[in-house]
């Protein structure tokens, strides 16, 4: 019988997702125009850094995985990252928003060893909490609701982050742009310490590995590699990215170019997170009633219908644009709790069928799938641009202005259908989970 989680724990679980968006968010939507604008570099040393670190950084998680699973305190394996590494994870992010007095070269040399250490910071603490979801409950519909508070808390999160960075990096910064980008991240870095701290103080891990499990850090890779519904959740996960990468990533060029409204962007992206939030909140009440796996299948083919729609959008329908918009962040919205919670799933799988766990591991090469998945998006739009002849700051030609369009539409609604060809090999569904957990529980009574 499973102990309901309270209302505290849940909560407490989520709300470090917002710390963790003060300052994802941040790195998403403003470092690179922070290399190029504030720092000091060209926008090609500065992609080519950002490509570089990304792929660095998704082959350490593995090993930090590896790490948080064979970890033993008193306060469990994960929560105790979650109290580590606050602090140097807000002085490596102020280091890296940090504009050094030095020539071109040693510029870049400090972009590229303060943004590593960076992501690396990020990654310990990041990769154990994401592990501590499956550890809270054993609970497949608690599991659902917990990862449904925490992203809405992310996605809150990034609105706020989106909203309040620049007006703080001109009132901390006094017209001072270098200082204000130090001072803002100071301040993010605060207050996402303070919300991990809470975190840690109001949760608990209530799943272990089997008592005698000794496993070296190959076996947990190999018994990944034959986890079938966690390899579908691998390959799931690097579609679904390059899928929002892509229109993310694009919508700036598509409104600057195509629309000729740049500003509009202000507004398109907090509706995409305000909207997904509220998504991510029906995610309890929508695994009440249908199969994870056919609700996923679900919402990645409503996601390829609206990206097609906005394929046929002219560039004079804003309001059209930003409904578009706001019903792709809704059926979006469900799609990371949904993902997390099947993933712990996957673990108990694993549990189940070799009689070994490796929660943090399962996690951490996940997340290895969607930092893949963010690089491979990446280089298919400059690939794409270098194709079509783009120009930055000058009048697109058409050929240009037509790619941004695929990439705002026929290009990842073709990448969200083959999220649903994945789908049909994940063989995990709710009955089977049932028996899972009582033959695991069988097992640690018998």
């Amino acid at each position: 019988m499973h102990t309901p989680l309270t209302w505290r724990e849940k909560i407490g679980y989520g709300v470090a997702d917002m710390g963790f968006n003060f300052y994802w968010t941040n790195i998403a939507t403003f470092l690179l125009i922070f290399y190029t604008d504030v720092f000091g570099i060209s926008a090609a040393a500065a992609a080519s850094m950002v490509f570089t670190i990304k792929i660095v950084n998704a082959f350490t998680d593995p090993l930090i995985g590896a790490a948080a699973d064979r970890t033993v305190t008193r306060h469990g394996k994960f929560r105790p990252y979650l109290i580590w590494l606050p602090v140097p994870l807000a002085c490596a992010a102020l280091l890296t928003y940090t504009t050094p007095d030095l020539p071109d070269g040693g510029k870049l040399a400090w972009a590229y060893g303060t943004y590593l250490l960076m992501m690396i910071c990020y990654t310990c603490i990041n990769i154990p909490y994401n592990a501590l979801s499956g550890v809270l409950s054993a609970d497949p519909q608690e599991r659902a609701t917990v990862n449904s508070l925490r992203f809405i808390f992310a996605f809150a999160g990034g609105t706020l982050v989106t909203a309040a960075t620049p007006a703080l990096v001109r009132w901390l910064g006094g017209g001072n742009e270098q200082l204000g980008w130090q001072l803002t991240m100071l301040a993010w870095g605060v207050l996402a310490s303070a919300l991990f701290v809470l975190t840690f103080l109001n949760t608990r891990e209530r799943i272990a590995p089997p008592a005698a499990q000794k496993t070296k850090v190959w076996q947990d890779l190999r018994d990944l590699s034959q986890n079938r519904p966690w390899t579908v959740l691998f390959f799931l996960a690097l579609i679904i990215m390059i899928t929002i990468t892509l229109r993310t990533t694009s919508a700036a060029y598509y409104f600057k170019y195509v629309v000729g409204r740049p500003e509009l962007m202000q507004g398109f992206v907090p509706a995409y997170m305000i909207s997904a939030a509220a998504g991510a909140a029906l995610t309890p009440f929508l695994t009440r009633f249908i199969d994870k796996k056919r609700l996923m299948m679900l919402l990645m083919s409503a996601t390829s219908l609206l990206s097609l729609a906005f394929f046929f959008v002219g560039r004079e329908q804003v309001e059209l644009m930003f409904a578009l918009q706001i019903a792709t962040g809704l059926v979006l919205g469900p799609k990371s709790p949904l993902a997390f919670s099947m993933y712990a799933d996957t673990a108990d799988y694993n549990e189940w069928r070799t009689g070994r766990r490796a929660t943090a591991m399962t996690f951490a090469a996940a997340t290895f799938s969607q930092k893949l998945g963010t690089a491979v998006a990446v280089a298919v739009i400059g690939w794409l641009f270098t194709r079509l002849g783009y120009v930055a700051n000058v009048a697109q030609s058409s050929g240009s202005q037509a790619g941004i369009v695929w990439l705002m539409s026929l290009i990842p609604a073709a990448f969200a259908l083959l999220a649903v060809a994945a789908m049909f090999f994940y063989n995990l569904d709710n009955a089977r989970l049932v028996q899972i957990q009582a033959d695991l529980a069988a097992r640690k009574t018998s």
